[in-house]
């Protein structure tokens, strides 16, 4: 399936998002997520099917100033 991570497109085999984001190796990241631009929250990720086409931010806490 094709949808776009971060402004990129990619192929995902994945259909929810707590998979998706095992997948990208995101699983184990602290790290706020949005689908078509409306966030999802961590309780609903395993909940949340992704279609071919949808948008994916994945934002991560960086350090540093």
């Amino acid at each position: 399936m094709k949808i776009i991570v971060n402004g990129q497109p990619r192929e995902v085999r994945s259909v929810c998002l707590d998979a998706l984001l095992v997948e990208l190796r995101f699983k184990h990241i602290a790290a706020a997520t949005a689908v078509n631009g409306a966030f999802v929250p961590r309780a609903q990720r395993a909940a949340t099917q992704l279609e071919e086409g949808d948008s994916l931010e994945v934002l991560v806490p960086m350090q540093g100033g």
